[in-house]
């Protein structure tokens, strides 16, 4: 395995940034320092750029097995070190259903395969999604599961989320919790308010989100167990959880750039390429996830990439399905919204999309230091461009960000030591 020296960037470490070299050699970092020379080392020019540890994406979907035709293993790793990205965690609502040990191998496989960044299968909570009985997290965890979620389809069930949760910890792996009650989603498509009204689109209540993010707290506390929760989007559930973490339960939460980047105003706009699930909220919904990422009550930043083919977006916005190609767009929106918006500094972003994701999940990574695994990004903090849909290497071009300035562009991804993406 060839050596990298990156020469003269400033480097992201947890607590500061600071101008040195990095000194890669068999996949870790050998070495950080100033001048640091390495005869016969590929050297990269880091100087006007900044280096981050390599982000990390804790939900994903890559659509493999059964629907190729929205994106693929091999698509979705090579957006991904576009993105920035060197690990990735993908959902398991595929066909078939992730619920077993073959499908995960099956996963973990096409992603070796593919050889860019790495990517970590999560297995289904119940089998088939449905809700009703316990997949085989055992084997899929020696298959290679990281986590369980049956992400896109919640467990309603509260007895069944319990055992759930009880189950998962026997094995080291927790729940990842899509929090909504289906009875109170009710067909709705966008958030429920003044423009849902106003646009005659079916609401969808902060409420459907906000009573099972209640229940899975209450299930965490009371099991003491750990649970994490998907994609927040609204001011009540980040005021639910930093009260749970003032009283100790053992709750981890994240959330996406269309939630702190997008109000409901653009649903008036009828593109379809705005419908997400949970839905774009209000003003006040977007203050409060900022203000819960600058706190720490959310944990982490993620994608939620959910790349799908145009005649799936190109329809009524009733008929379109739920979600963003996100991967590519995650890092610049988040460090132009975030960071050039006076939210957090550099080092708290990379906490938020890369050491909490690997603490999280007990993932190898995350931060930049000596003997740690070589993943690293190197972006031009001080390029702006416009966000071109038709330029994303995802085969997924539903974005709402087409045609927004921002900065931050990713000029490299090295993984395990190796170049995977160069600008």
């Amino acid at each position: 395995m060839a050596e990298l020296l990156i020469c003269g960037g400033d480097v992201v470490f947890a607590d500061r940034v600071e101008k040195a070299d990095i000194l890669v050699a068999g996949g870790k970092i050998a070495k950080i320092g100033k001048n640091l020379r390495a005869e016969g080392a590929e050297k990269i020019d880091a100087k006007g750029k900044t280096v981050f540890p390599g982000l990390i994406d804790m939900h994903v979907h890559l659509r493999e097995p059964g629907f190729e035709y929205k994106e693929d293993i091999a698509s979705g790793s090579a957006a991904a070190v576009a993105g920035g990205f060197t690990q990735i965690c993908c959902m398991p609502n595929t066909d078939p259903v992730c619920d077993n040990a073959a499908v995960v191998g099956y996963i973990a496989a096409r992603a070796k395969q593919t050889g860019l960044c790495k990517v970590h299968p999560i297995g289904a909570i119940t089998k088939g999604e449905k809700g009703e009985t316990l997949a085989e997290m055992g084997k899929m965890k020696e298959a290679g599961a990281v986590a369980v979620s049956d992400d896109g389809k919640p467990v309603m069930n509260a007895r069944i989320m319990r055992l759930a949760m009880e189950y998962a910890s026997d094995f080291g792996l927790i729940c990842l919790s899509h929090c909504e009650d289906k009875d109170l989603v009710d067909g709705g498509v966008v958030n429920e308010g003044y423009n849902s009204t106003l646009a005659g689109l079916k609401g969808i209540p902060r409420a459907a989100e906000e009573i099972m993010l209640s229940r899975e707290i209450i299930l965490a506390e009371t099991l003491n167990k750990r649970v994490h929760i998907c994609h927040v989007s609204t001011k009540g559930g980040v005021q639910l959880l930093r009260e749970a973490k003032a009283r100790g339960v053992r709750v981890t939460a994240e959330t996406c750039p269309h939630y702190f980047t997008l109000t409901d105003d653009v649903i008036t706009s009828f593109d379809a390429n705005t419908k997400v699930n949970p839905p774009i909220r209000e003003a006040e919904d977007v203050e409060a996830i900022k203000a819960g990422l600058k706190d720490g009550t959310l944990d982490c930043i993620v994608t939620d990439h959910a790349p799908h083919h145009e005649d799936e977006k190109n329809v009524e916005y009733n008929l379109a399905a739920f979600g963003i190609s996100g991967i590519e767009t995650s890092f610049p929106l988040s460090y132009t919204y975030l960071v050039r918006g006076g939210v957090m500094g550099l080092c708290e972003l990379a906490e938020k999309m890369s050491a909490a994701p690997a603490r999280i999940l007990s993932l190898e990574g995350g931060r930049i230091a000596e003997g740690e695994t070589a993943d690293l990004m190197i972006a031009d903090l001080n390029e702006k461009f416009t966000i071109d849909s038709n330029k994303f290497v995802s085969k997924g071009k539903n974005t709402p960000f087409d045609g927004m300035q921002v900065y931050g562009k990713v000029c490299c991804t090295i993984v395990d030591g190796e170049v995977k993406f160069r600008a």
